[in-house]
């Protein structure tokens, strides 16, 4: 019977891996690297749980020991979940294993030993379909299932262990404001247009009269500096899926859109009709100023 292996250390996101599993008619095995994790993970729909202590080693860390213990469980799949660790394991795997890797995927379906998916290409202007013959490692990132649910079949302790060359000598939180971005389902976004920082609070009182968060495009953050690094939205910052994308003064350059092509909806404010946002990356757009426009919206969002 076919075995897929899934993991995440965002422990909400493995359930979504295995209904992946699930949908393939695949045994499935569930992996937790800590205590706390597996107590997470105990109604996560899988068949067996695996579980590790890896103490302070990070999961990266771990990826030579993983490969072992793929390799002793005979699993044909490996999914992983898209976060910054699992892109840097998931890679580590395959070429531990030398297996095919396919990262950030979406749609993926494993049938009679071939696994195909599809992947985002040049900030999101082509869809890529692809196919790994045998076996093969691949992230997937949130959304793409609906979560699994239900006891785990079972547990079983495995040993698994970091990289003894790598030590974690301390850990800092970065401080964060407000609602946090990748889990909000209605987002505010202000771009280059946005005419002053000052302006940024138009934007701040609309997330608030949605409860929802508020984000950037990537001038915003790095050269101007009015938002904070982690707040602003592309390939190169946050990717997000929420049910609504409200952008301000954003003209909906690809390398932007990339971090909203999974939105539900996207509405834009701009005064420039021909801006990309308008014409191609929208669902609506008003032309027209977002100082003029954004507390209107707000006004009537307090209504509701």
């Amino acid at each position: 019977m076919t075995r897929i292996l899934v993991y995440s250390d965002i422990s909400s996101r493995v359930a979504e891996l295995v209904t992946f599993a699930q949908t393939s008619g695949a045994e499935v095995e569930a992996l937790a690297l800590s205590p706390q994790q597996a107590e997470e993970l105990s109604a996560c729909g899988a068949q067996t749980l695996l579980t590790a202590d890896i103490g302070e080693a990070t999961p990266e860390s771990c990826a030579r020991s993983i490969a072992d213990l793929v390799k002793s469980r005979d699993a044909d799949v490996v999914v992983i979940g898209v976060t910054a660790r699992g892109l840097d394991l998931a890679a580590q795997l395959a070429g531990y294993l030398e297996w095919g890797y396919g990262s950030d995927v979406s749609s993926p379906l494993y049938s009679d030993g071939v696994l195909t998916y599809d992947r985002s290409l040049y900030g999101g202007t082509v869809i890529s379909t692809e196919k790994i013959e045998g076996h093969g490692v691949i992230t997937v990132g949130r959304g793409n299932f609906p979560p699994a649910s239900g006891a785990v079949g079972g547990t079983e302790a495995v040993e698994i262990h970091g990289d003894g060359r790598v030590h974690v000598v301390g850990r800092e939180e970065i401080p964060t404001q407000g609602v946090d971005i990748a889990s909000a389902e209605r987002v505010v976004s202000v771009g280059m247009g946005t005419p002053s920082e000052d302006d940024i609070q138009i934007a701040r009182d609309m997330a608030d009269a949605m409860h929802g968060a508020v984000s950037c495009s990537r001038g915003v953050a790095e050269e101007r500096n009015w938002l904070p690094m982690e707040s602003y939205i592309g390939i190169s910052g946050k990717v997000i899926q929420p049910k609504l994308y409200l952008a301000m003064g954003i003209s909906g350059q690809v390398q932007h859109m990339y971090g909203v092509r999974d939105a539900k909806t996207i509405v834009a404010v701009n005064t420039d009709k021909n801006a990309q946002i308008c014409t191609r990356g929208s669902d609506y757009y008003i032309v027209g100023d977002m100082r003029e426009y954004g507390p209107l919206i707000t006004a009537e969002l307090a209504q509701l």
